[in-house]
């Protein structure tokens, strides 16, 4: 598949590492091919470790709280262990025609680097191919929150571990929804109803879209039972052996977002067409709309949501189980054939560590992967932190499960938006999980 632009306009605002950026960046990856647009940056002549990544590097001077994050905790790796991190960097001068994931894929499939970050369906692909080491020996991966172990380990793997956990919400206008004496939604048809008073008041479009995050409203509605009913080991096993079907889960999200588009509460033709953040955000902080999606940081980055004229609040997606965040996995992940494996493991046990993980959450005001690591998230944040603090979540990535999820639901939700009926989509559910079952 082919994207028109970075997803964040990479360009313009240098890539985040480890967050929602190598998410976004290929959320549906696919194969990728030879002709890889690369930059490369060694330094020194003595020991390096290669490690391949969406960060822009090639201007000094842009501001990226996540990018400098990362940096500090690669510095102390370099220090500690007496090397150096080599970047080999995507940055995008042709990204309309291979998707960050395509260039993953070949290079882990290649064993061209010895560290990849990685977004959550290239760490199922290259995990179930046998291409990543197990990371469950490494000492930083005692500390993990069971949630980061569950959503990456692949047959009985650990293969990959993130810097921070990207949790995504619904990011509210509170002001407006005072306005209209309207209560923040819980429930799907809450949600419809404040979208209803929001259209007989003028707003035109109440929800602002982009072609890659409705899928967070589909799986919200779809796993919300699954995740947080106290069955969810033996609600995988019936889904991984076929005796449950994918689309029984997700048909209702499916309905709820045909409802949306065909009440007009959001633009299907725009979203369609519109990339993540910047199809949304000049109406949103304009208050013509008072509700878009987005991922944890983009509450703490002026280039996002970080700066509003108007009281910003962040939510969990409506399901019947109430506000529920929804939690894709990225993750650091080291080839099985690397030529440096076992210094690009110690760079992670450094880098994973709890010391540097308090520094990168601290820097970047994000939820650490590791339970021994917690920082102040801004005020924005209090309603979603509060119910991941519940552990009540619903996963966006989990490559226990043999269909992957995160990119093929945004691939089927696009069908969506491009006309497909919901029967269409389901259908299409059902032929990638016998696809899964028959691998």
């Amino acid at each position: 598949m082919k994207k028109s632009k970075g997803i964040y306009g990479i360009r313009r605002r240098a890539v985040c590492l480890a967050g929602a950026m190598v998410l976004a960046l290929a959320a549906c990856g696919g194969n990728g091919g030879a002709d890889l647009n690369l930059v490369a940056s060694r330094e020194g002549n003595h020991k390096v470790v290669n490690l391949f990544s969406p960060m822009e590097k090639t201007d000094p001077n842009a501001e990226n709280t996540a990018r400098s994050a990362a940096d500090k905790t690669i510095v102390m790796a370099e220090e500690k262990l007496g090397l150096t991190v080599g970047y080999i960097t995507y940055t995008a001068e042709n990204y309309q025609d291979k998707t960050y994931d395509q260039v993953a894929l070949d290079r882990g499939r290649n064993d061209m680097d010895d560290l990849y970050l990685l977004n959550p369906d290239v760490i199922q692909t290259l995990g179930e191919e046998g291409k990543l080491r197990d990371l469950s020996g490494l000492a930083c991966a005692e500390n993990l929150r069971d949630v980061v172990r569950t959503a990456n380990t692949v047959n009985g793997k650990l293969v990959a571990i993130p810097q921070e956990v990207v949790a995504y919400g619904l990011f509210i206008n509170k002001d407006l929804f005072d306005k209209y004496s309207l209560q923040l939604p819980e429930t799907p048809e809450e949600f419809l109803e404040c979208c209803r008073v929001f259209k007989e008041n003028g707003i035109e479009t109440p929800v602002g879209a982009n072609r890659w995050w409705l899928e967070t409203f589909v799986l919200a509605q779809a796993y919300a039972d699954l995740y947080n009913g106290g069955n969810t080991e033996a609600e995988i096993a019936a889904l991984n052996s076929g005796e449950s079907r994918y689309s029984d889960y997700l048909r209702p999200g499916f309905e709820f977002l045909q409802e949306m588009i065909d009440c007009g509460y959001i633009d299907a033709e725009k979203a369609y067409v519109s990339e993540a953040i910047e199809g949304e955000r000049e109406d949103f902080l304009a208050q013509n709309t008072p509700i878009v999606m987005a991922y944890w940081g983009a509450a703490n980055t002026e280039t996002a949501y970080g700066k509003t004229d108007f009281n910003l609040l962040v939510i969990g997606f409506p399901s019947s189980r109430g506000q529920m965040p929804v939690m894709p996995m990225t993750g650091y992940g080291v080839g099985v054939n690397a030529e440096h494996g076992e210094d690009a493991m110690e760079v992670l046990d450094v880098i994973l560590s709890d010391e540097a993980l308090q520094v990168y959450a601290e820097t970047n005001r994000v939820i650490s992967p590791s339970k021994n690591v917690e920082v102040d998230c801004v005020p924005a944040l209090r309603p979603l932190n509060d119910k991941i603090q519940e552990n009540v979540y619903v996963l966006g990535s989990n490559a226990g499960m043999k269909m992957e999820q995160w990119g093929n639901i945004c691939l089927v939700v696009r069908q969506l938006l491009n006309g497909a009926t919901v029967e269409e989509c389901m259908t299409e559910i059902d032929r990638l999980q016998d696809e899964s079952l028959a691998k």
